[in-house]
């Protein structure tokens, strides 16, 4: 059975509403990003704990995961919102949020994804599964299709979709 997620799971749907947790992720050559996240599920698919996440396909953590397969969700500590913002609001293409941040990184004890000292809870996640999320247009009359035109740019502010990481929880600590 792998481990249980269930005595976690309140402290992090609540970090998660507010102010967010810390998504890390790294290619397979070691170059590390750290992003927040306010979307997110915990619970069971295919008999297996999983994460999943929502990462935007234009963003520099969604080649990361792409090239790794794998990501660590950190759960922030109390006093991290400051962080948690930041982490938010810049790219890790321009900027060093790990220095600008001063976080620490530990070495997991599975993934290679380090997970960030600072934070209180880890999750190491093995991607499973992915799902882009792409809303579809259905020949439908000419108002309705503009309403729909209308919801697509809600989801789709930055130019792009979301694709859904399905991680398989390897190890909580």
């Amino acid at each position: 059975m792998g481990p249980r997620f269930e005595e976690y799971s309140v402290e992090t749907t609540r970090k998660l509403q507010d102010p967010g947790l810390l998504l890390v992720s790294a290619n397979k050559l070691g170059k590390i990003n750290v992003m927040t996240i306010g979307w997110g599920l915990i619970g069971m698919f295919w008999g297996r704990p999983v994460f999943m996440v929502a990462v935007r396909s234009s963003s520099y953590t969604h080649r990361l995961i792409e090239d790794s397969g794998e990501f660590t969700v950190n759960v922030p500590d109390e006093g991290m919102k400051d962080v948690v913002q930041h982490c938010g609001e810049v790219s890790g293409r321009e900027h060093d949020k790990f220095s600008e941040c001063k976080l620490s990184l530990l070495k997991s004890r599975i993934v290679r994804t380090p997970v960030i000292a600072q934070c209180k809870l880890h999750y190491e996640c093995r991607v499973v599964h992915k799902l882009d999320v792409i809303p579809r247009l259905v020949p439908v009359r000419f108002f309705v299709r503009a309403m729909i035109e209308r919801v697509k740019g809600l989801f789709n502010r930055h130019g792009n979709y979301r694709s859904l990481y399905f991680g398989e929880i390897l190890a909580i600590y």
